[in-house]
């Protein structure tokens, strides 16, 4: 099942998860208050479905919403969610496999929309 989460950070801040099942696929930066962690969570959940997909190593480029495909440090690619100011909204671990990245853009573009929001801050 495939759900976002909102947890506490350092500093008394907050942090976006999306997850499938228990795995974290993509976070957050983390956010000063709920409200900004909960606005990060209506934008990917509004925005994701259509944003495009640009492949940075090949030299694509998008504008808008976007899913950037990039590479690490270590040569393995991730996924960086991007608003359309260009600020980066989440980003996911390395994947070994461009193919496990593309595959990271797809589940969130069609997940995300109707995935439940658990805040587990506890406040």
């Amino acid at each position: 099942m495939h759900k976002f989460k909102i947890v506490k950070a350092a500093n008394k801040e907050f942090r976006v998860q999306f997850l499938y099942n228990s795995e974290i696929m993509i976070w957050s930066e983390n956010y000063k208050s709920r409200a900004s962690a909960k606005n990060c969570v209506e934008s990917v959940k509004k925005n994701a479905p259509a944003a495009a997909t640009a492949d940075l190593a090949t030299g694509e480029a998008a504008k808008g919403y976007r899913f950037e495909l990039a590479e690490a440090k270590n040569g393995e690619t991730f996924v960086r969610f991007v608003a359309a100011n260009g600020q980066t909204m989440m980003r996911s671990e390395t994947y070994s496999a461009k193919a496990g990245a593309k595959n990271c853009v797809e589940s969130v573009k069609k997940n995300a929309p109707g995935a439940p929001v658990i805040d587990e801050t506890g406040d």
